[in-house]
């Protein structure tokens, strides 16, 4: 067992890695006001599946490098970007 989280991915640049950022929200501790608080994870994507603004739900486990501590459960929404860039080609077509 684990903690897990969702975020979105703002990184793919690198080989079976990928960078998560998980938004939350709290309240501001004078003013009750709700602020949003933002934290980056690095991700292991051992299928290199996840692409830049992916939803995934990642989970924590062993260290898998320096940074890495965090695994790629599954991706649960893919990001709309694509599906502009094929509509594009076909239209080009």
């Amino acid at each position: 067992m684990g903690k897990e989280l969702i975020g979105t991915v703002i990184s793919d640049k690198m080989d079976k890695t990928v960078i998560v950022e998980v938004e939350r929200l709290t309240l501001h501790p004078v003013y009750g006001k709700p602020v949003k608080k933002r934290s980056k994870f690095v991700a292991h994507d051992p299928e290199n599946k996840c692409g830049i603004g992916d939803k995934v739900r990642i989970k924590s486990c062993r260290p898998i490098s320096k940074t890495k501590r965090w695994k790629v459960v599954e991706v649960i929404e893919k990001a709309k970007t694509e599906e502009l860039v094929m509509e594009e080609v076909d239209l080009s077509s």
